[in-house]
């Protein structure tokens, strides 16, 4: 699957680009802030967005509705430290696809792959 990851750290988007080539995806691009994933999104295309929630600027929540805007079909991972249910169902109001919570395992990330796949 080709991946776009959105993580304002760059140590979070080394890792998860680590572990998606491990399981044989393609990373295509990477953004630091919303609005640098929004115009990769449109060039890129991906497959796939793991998208993380809490960045400056924009949130992830703000970029989940303009991605959805752009491509109503767009698969997008939301990626948070916030476990928090009310913040989880208006993500999945708004279209996210799925919610990975930070820290996530190996396990965690590729079953929500499948999922999603």
């Amino acid at each position: 699957m080709k991946v776009l990851i959105v993580d304002d750290n760059v140590m979070t988007r080394s890792m998860i680009k680590d572990l998606l080539t491990e399981m044989k995806h393609v990373v295509v691009g990477e953004a630091e802030n919303g609005d640098e994933a929004v115009r990769v999104f449109t060039e890129l295309k991906p497959e796939l967005v793991l998208l993380d929630l809490i960045m400056p600027g924009k949130t992830g929540m703000e970029v989940l509705v303009e991605l959805k805007a752009i491509n109503p079909a767009a698969k997008v991972v939301m990626v948070t430290a916030v476990q928090q249910d009310i913040i989880s169902q208006q993500l999945m109001d708004k279209g996210a696809t799925a919610i990975l919570h930070k820290p996530f395992l190996y396990e965690e990330l590729e079953e929500v792959l499948k999922k999603v796949a």
